[in-house]
């Protein structure tokens, strides 16, 4: 997933975190209100994605050879989603919900500030020099800043994104749920590159995803009036 998904939650908890003096809020970017708002709107995002990305590990491992053990009998899924919980309960279609829940925490804690700071230094440069300011350009600062904060956010962690894989696609009920214990397992058979299988394709997603959910965010919030300081 791409932590802007969290935008809209974001924003608003931005507006309860932010400090104003004067009955004026401060443009530039403050870390004691984006660290917060970015990790818990990460926090409460992560019960809708825990399920149904769990879902979507079990489906693309089934019927291939890959080294975690094949799920089987799904055939779509909804099959999938149900028959999880009717063999695990509920709470086993929230398998890997610790890791998830901090995966997306820090991630987006990391996104948004990475976002933020280049945006704000990106318009402050433009500002001084003597460059015309039109919708291009904000554009061009919207792919970049949006480009960065997604390649930040999955090379914080993707290794809890590895873990998170390997526990909810993890056939034996039994097996290791703390990231940390299945980080340290993968890491003394496959060294710190292990822990991040799979950063070159998850990078070059990242850049362009989230350069275009973020400049499509930022249109939106400009047709709809909306000031996005």
């Amino acid at each position: 997933m791409f932590p802007t998904h969290c935008n809209v939650l974001n924003y608003f908890l931005k507006r309860f975190f932010v400090p104003i003096k004067g009955g004026v809020q401060s443009s530039r970017p403050q870390p004691q209100v984006i660290i917060p708002s970015a990790a818990f709107a990460g926090a409460i995002i992560s019960f809708v994605l825990c399920p149904s990305e769990l879902v979507k590990c079990r489906m693309q491992i089934q019927g291939t050879d890959s080294l975690v053990p094949k799920c089987s009998g799904y055939s779509s899924s909804l099959d999938c989603a149900l028959k999880t919980i009717k063999s695990d309960g509920v709470t086993g279609a929230f398998r890997g919900g610790s890791t998830t829940f901090l995966r997306e925490s820090i991630g987006n804690a990391v996104f948004f500030s990475v976002y933020e700071y280049v945006r704000y230094y990106m318009h402050l440069q433009l500002k001084s020099g003597s460059s015309d300011h039109n919708n291009l350009v904000d554009m061009g600062i919207g792919i970049l800043s949006g480009g960065l904060g997604g390649v930040a956010f999955w090379s914080t962690v993707l290794p809890l994104d590895v873990a998170k894989t390997i526990i909810q696609t993890a056939p034996d009920k039994s097996s290791l749920t703390n990231p940390f214990q299945v980080l340290n397992s993968i890491y003394r058979m496959s060294g710190l590159r292990g822990c991040y299988t799979g950063l070159g394709p998850t990078i070059l997603r990242a850049f362009p995803a989230n350069a275009a959910a973020i400049v499509t965010w930022e249109v939106a919030m400009k047709l709809l009036g909306i000031k996005n300081n």
